[in-house]
């Protein structure tokens, strides 16, 4: 059995299922098959919160119409928990506890009988407090299940015609925000800001970090993948101005570049 024809098997298995979705490479395409299997057996669920970026929640929203999926988008307050305001290095379990009891809730009340993420056969090698949820809420990852890697979800997404199918990683802009600085709403915004302003100038693949410097300031460092370091350097007389207009006291932008978790693991 190859290991789409487990995944279908598996997504066979659970007629009636509640699908987190993101609008990732990884949620879009578990969302994809399930639709195709399952068709009206079947419900994409986006969390909108002020950690999702508006231009990703329309994009999102805009895909799964697409794919003729259902989609559910719910409101969560994983900002009002204090637990997850302050922002510790598990940050992510309690964010994905909210969302996982919100469509526990919607499963229970609209008949669904299974929940499902998109967590792949790479995830193991990162550090990933949101799966200690998954498996406290008994959430399903039919893609790790069927031994998929990200990829072979970025291939066969390719082979589908999907749109995600090359897009970069977008986490959620808490993320953005260095352990043990809380997690606001005003934060959120100036990093929802600062990286439309880079995103104007062409980057693909960047992080906008939300620092503190030695008096408590909020202070910017410009993260871009090592292939397109060149082009900041001709950018960040421009760039620079913007971060600060977005609210922080200073900016700056690292040599090393941007690289991503999953990269740095497999070395």
């Amino acid at each position: 059995m190859t290991k789409l024809e487990r995944l279908h098997a598996i997504l066979r298995d659970h007629p009636g299922l509640l699908v987190a979705y993101s609008g990732g490479v990884d949620s879009t395409y578990l969302l994809a098959e399930a639709v195709d299997l399952l068709g009206s057996q079947v419900a994409g669920v986006i969390a909108d919160s002020p950690s999702i970026p508006r231009r990703a929640l329309q994009d999102a929203i805009k895909v799964a119409s697409l794919l003729n999926a259902r989609l559910e988008v719910l409101q969560t307050v994983e900002l009002d928990q204090p637990e997850y305001a302050a922002n510790p290095v598990n940050r992510c379990y309690f964010c994905k506890t909210e969302l996982f009891r919100k469509m526990a809730e919607m499963a229970s009340t609209q008949g669904f009988k299974a929940l499902a993420y998109g967590e792949n056969a790479d995830d193991a090698l990162e550090f990933r407090p949101g799966a200690q949820a998954a498996v406290e809420f008994q959430v399903l990852a039919p893609l790790r299940l069927a031994g998929l890697t990200k990829s072979e979800i970025r291939t066969l997404s390719r082979d589908r015609g999907l749109p995600t199918a090359d897009q970069p990683a977008q986490p959620c802009l808490s993320s953005r925000i260095q352990h043990g600085i809380p997690v606001s709403r005003t934060a959120l915004l100036m990093v929802e800001r600062a990286e439309e302003a880079v995103r104007r100038h062409g980057f693909r693949i960047f992080r906008v970090r939300y620092l503190h410097d030695q008096l408590g300031l909020p202070v910017a460092k410009l993260q871009v993948a090592p292939p397109e370091l060149d082009r900041l350097v001709s950018h960040w007389p421009k760039i620079r101005p913007a971060l600060i207009d977005a609210g922080f006291n200073d900016a700056s932008w690292d040599p090393a570049g941007y690289e991503p978790p999953a990269a740095r693991a497999l070395k």
